[in-house]
């Protein structure tokens, strides 16, 4: 109850800000004086400046909104299976790639059969990797004919978790290195795994940490 009382709170006074926005914008004011009397007000400035926002800047007799983000079911969905498959194939290349480091540099483990970790990552990678490349490419697409499809809810925010992920696997990758430094346990064989994780990780936190840059300037 208590969560819900704050978010009726909330936006009550988003209604109360756009309202005044666009009441000071009708009667000639410009944004810079209307910012001005809001932070005297004491509102702030992250605030002010989304409820400026939700106006354009361009010359009409009246306030014209902008678009808002929304999210759509067909939406979440498509992200969701997009970047599921991201993970499921990035995870599974991973143990690929340490299927072939443990055939090349073997070690005595009679339990482990790394034929048997290799069919299944091949399989997933397979399956994973055209399938999400397949989504991406079409997502894009969408993107390119409506630009405004790049502030989508869902897309943030399984951008964000994916930085996360992938920052959390390179603090761990470089945390197990110095670990093992540290106790001069290091082998060919334990180095090439831990590139492989730095690889991986670092490419997807490359690319969704630029596209976000990209969207910024945009």
């Amino acid at each position: 109850m208590e969560v819900l009382a704050k978010r009726k709170t909330m936006a009550t006074e988003t209604h109360q800000l756009e309202s005044f926005v666009k009441e000071s914008l009708q009667s000639g004011k410009t944004r810079e004086e209307i910012a001005k009397a809001l932070e005297g007000a004491g509102w702030p400035g992250a605030q002010i400046a989304n409820a400026l926002d939700a106006y354009a800047d361009i010359p009409f007799s009246i306030p014209v909104p902008k678009p808002r983000p929304s999210l759509t079911a067909r939406e979440a969905f498509l992200y969701l299976v997009m970047f599921s498959t991201l993970y499921f194939a990035a995870w599974n290349l991973g143990s690929l790639l340490f299927s072939f480091i443990d055939r090349a540099f073997p070690e005595a483990n009679p339990g482990y059969d790394p034929f048997d970790t290799q069919r299944w990552s091949t399989a997933a990678v397979i399956i994973g990797f055209p399938v999400f490349l397949l989504l991406a490419r079409y997502i894009n697409k969408q993107i390119e004919l409506n630009p405004f499809k790049r502030l989508s809810p869902a897309r943030r925010w399984l951008t964000y978790l994916t930085l996360f992920l992938a920052s959390g696997a390179l603090l761990g990758d470089i945390t197990t290195l110095i670990y093992n430094l540290l106790g001069g346990d290091l082998t060919i064989r334990f180095v090439l795994k831990i590139l492989v994780v730095a690889l991986i990780a670092g490419s997807c936190f490359t690319y969704y940490l630029l596209d976000l840059r990209k969207e910024e300037k945009e």
